[in-house]
């Protein structure tokens, strides 16, 4: 894995998105349609990031070309609606659209088989009690006695319940900066979680997030950061790590499942 290689391939991503962006904020207020169709070409490639990163994660049924029609409609939705007052970058703002836009469509559809939710659902139980009787995160193997299952079962489970652990259950939050990577608290909430109204609610989460991180075991924090903070690939992480891309997998699912598991727990106090 070239750390170089990537960080150059996000910075000339960033300018040429930064350049589109300025020349769309120069005259806001009547929004040309040249400046408008520039804006709309140079963000077509971060709907097809989005959509391929949404997908990897969703069940082989799911028909990425209608994803990626939706995700058009967030970009569109993004370009009439996009205000530079906000002091919002674009590519933030339209990350968030079109994210928003899919996870919104996914939630019509009802993509989750009802037997991996029951299983989801039993897991997340399951973590959040042997984590409360611990005061701290617990490890696979806790688990999986707690469970009853094998290393075989557990990772059959771990497989079944996967797109959750990428994927809000509820509501869409802001992308990240650069307006390609997932956002780390955009994965935290789900249906069980308090819902999050205020700025000063966010950061609360956020801070409880950066507080349960740091209590981690030192390989799922570092997949966390190389996903969320540094826009790695699960693949490259793998590679990093010299495992396989189904068991980083599997560490982050277990890893977010604990901070949802944490945040719950606190916000319901």
């Amino acid at each position: 894995m070239n750390d170089i290689n990537v960080k150059e391939r996000k910075d000339s991503s960033k300018g040429k998105k930064a350049q589109a962006a300025k020349a769309y904020g120069v005259d806001e207020s009547s929004k040309p349609p040249v400046q408008q169709a520039e804006l709309f070409e140079t963000y077509m490639p971060l709907v097809r990031s989005i959509v391929a990163r949404i997908k990897i994660n969703l069940p082989p049924h799911i028909d990425e070309q209608d994803l990626h029609s939706v995700g058009i409609t967030g970009l569109i939705a993004a370009l009439k609606k996009y205000d530079p007052a906000q002091k919002k970058s674009f590519g933030s703002y339209a990350a968030m659209r079109i994210r928003g836009s899919i996870l919104d469509e996914l939630r019509r559809m009802d993509w989750m088989p009802r037997n991996a939710r029951t299983n989801f659902k039993k897991l997340r139980a399951t973590i959040e009690e042997v984590e409360q009787r611990l005061g701290r995160p617990a490890t696979e193997e806790e688990i999986r006695a707690e469970l009853g299952l094998n290393r075989k079962e557990y990772d059959q489970l771990m497989a079944e319940t996967r797109p959750v652990s990428f994927l809000p259950l509820d509501n869409a939050a802001a992308g990240g900066d650069d307006g390609e990577g997932a956002d780390l608290y955009e994965v935290i909430p789900d249906d069980n979680v308090v819902p999050v109204t205020s700025k000063m609610e966010k950061d609360e989460v956020t801070r409880l997030v950066a507080e349960r991180i740091n209590q981690l075991p030192e390989t799922p924090r570092k997949v966390l950061a190389m996903y969320y903070f540094q826009d790695m690939r699960l693949a490259e992480i793998a590679e990093v790590f010299g495992l396989t891309e189904s068991r980083i997998c599997q560490i982050h699912s277990q890893a977010i499942i604990s901070l949802r598991s944490y945040i719950t727990s606190v916000m319901h106090k």
